[in-house]
């Protein structure tokens, strides 16, 4: 990849506030992650397998669910209606907690988890990045 290309990666990234971004062209590929507010650009000669790694996370009392996909993040099922969950409800595993709008088809979330809503991350009618933190659940 050029070097300018590369340059213009990184402050889109900057700019974008996006937390990591991957480009792949034919053998060439980047992947620019944000760390601690800096770019770190990782680029491998040739193309590598990609590899799942699962976290494991100790037990907390709080966990946070995330955006399964990218789109839109609405509190309720219409304008009008009331939102699905509010900061202090209790929630089972299961529950609605919101819908996740992404090519025009509407998806609900629910909770995998049973406890009481802490935060709620994301704006009504904001756009959500796969994986973005949605709701802390205690």
């Amino acid at each position: 990849m050029d070097l300018r290309k590369i340059k213009k990666l990184i402050e889109l990234v900057e700019e974008s506030g996006v937390a990591e971004l991957e480009v792949s062209s034919g053998d060439e590929s980047i992947r620019i992650s944000m760390v601690t507010g800096s770019p770190q650009a990782v680029m491998p000669a040739t193309a590598m397998p990609v590899v799942e790694q699962q976290e494991t996370a100790p037990a907390s009392p709080a966990q946070t669910l995330k955006a399964p996909m990218a789109g839109v993040f609405y509190q309720a099922p219409s304008p009008e209606a009331d939102p699905f969950v509010s900061i202090g409800q209790q929630v089972s595993a299961g529950d609605v907690l919101c819908i996740i709008e992404s090519m025009k088809m509407m998806n609900e979330v629910t909770s995998t988890t049973s406890g009481t809503i802490r935060e709620i991350c994301v704006a009504n009618a904001e756009a959500v990045a796969t994986g973005a933190a949605l709701f802390v659940i205690s």
